[in-house]
């Protein structure tokens, strides 16, 4: 049996409590930062916030106590928003031992620095290291609908090991090697997700829309290559399969941010709106221009994304400019 402490109790974090403890043969715990989130959820459990409609089981254990989360635990997942892992896993980092793998379940690149969350937790401990990512909305994977992700890391025994105590009837676990692509494409297709969303709504169409998604994955594919990612990762569900997900589904906040940018409201009203939830391209999309840049790859739309969430773009003119953009080799 494995001790799996689960850090961040939104959305995702919940619904893998829920997945975990609905499969078995594990103690779950689940940290929230916010007191009245975990008494909410030690009370009814119920995560009224950030995930209304499913109930937590009663042997997931729940705590605001960060410390006594991780006591002992054998898998500490990282689930919370990727700019604050660096501050929660520093806090943590003196008690942990050396055999604690840290798992990031969180899609981004922390803004200051253009670090990936495998690096950032690389930068504060030495313990192993994995990451999970691919199309998975919280909430069908708290329904228990079947869904397939990837496990990643560079020591493929950790990867293979949490596809085992992770997998279940409705949760398929893939492992793979790339951590840099597997980050990466879930990272940057929240960036394109706004754009789509904003493509949707200026009321463009589908033409516009499969346009947007297919030249998406060709800019995250460029940067990926660049940092060291593998094409063929990008082609897998922690590419293609997420940034589908994300720029289709009703159920994402990165294309519902984005339709409201494109119906001409302010984003700053969007995200007051929002109740607390992130929609974490909006900070990703800065690190990936700092990032691109640091690698000389181009990104036209993100840059158009970051002209309209930061520069005061309207968005029916960031995609003019996309349009009017010289002509080139489809493959270049």
């Amino acid at each position: 049996m494995s001790r799996i402490a689960i850090l961040g109790a939104g959305a995702w974090g919940t619904a893998l409590a829920i997945s975990l403890a609905r499969r078995g043969g594990h103690q779950v715990c689940l940290w929230s930062h916010s007191p009245s989130v975990a008494e909410q959820l030690g009370e009814t459990g119920e995560n009224l916030v950030y995930l209304p409609g499913f109930i937590l089981p009663m042997d997931v254990r729940v705590t605001n106590d960060l410390l006594g989360a991780i006591f002992e635990a054998d898998v500490i997942l990282c689930v919370m928003p990727s700019q604050h892992l660096r501050g929660i896993l520093s806090q943590i980092a003196p008690l942990l031992t050396k055999n604690q793998a840290i798992v990031s379940a969180s899609k981004g690149i922390e803004e200051t620095t253009f670090l990936r969350m495998s690096q950032v937790i690389a930068a504060i401990t030495e313990n192993p290291c994995a990451v999970l990512s691919g199309p998975s909305f919280a909430q069908e994977v708290a329904t228990g609908s079947p869904t397939a992700i990837v496990a990643a890391s560079n020591d493929i025994h950790l990867a293979q090991t949490i596809q085992h105590e992770f997998s279940s009837s409705a949760l398929r676990i893939y492992t793979n090697d790339d951590v840099v692509g597997v980050e990466l494409g879930g990272a940057l297709k929240n960036v394109i997700a706004l754009a789509s969303g904003v493509v949707k709504g200026l009321n463009l169409g589908h033409n516009s829309s499969a346009a947007l998604i297919t030249r998406g994955i060709a800019e995250i594919t460029r940067l990926s290559v660049a940092c060291g990612g593998r094409r063929q990762t990008l082609a897998g569900l922690s590419g293609i399969g997420d940034l589908v997900l994300t720029c289709t589904g009703e159920l994402s906040r990165n294309r519902t941010v984005g339709i409201e940018l494109g119906r001409g409201r302010q984003l700053d009203q969007i995200l007051s709106s929002m109740g607390g939830k992130v929609a974490e391209g909006v900070r990703s999309t800065t690190a990936a221009l700092g990032l691109a840049a640091r690698y000389g790859i181009e990104m036209p739309i993100t840059e158009q994304v970051d002209a309209i969430l930061h520069r005061g773009r309207q968005p029916s003119d960031a995609i003019r400019d996309l349009m009017s953009r010289p002509s080139r080799d489809e493959q270049s």
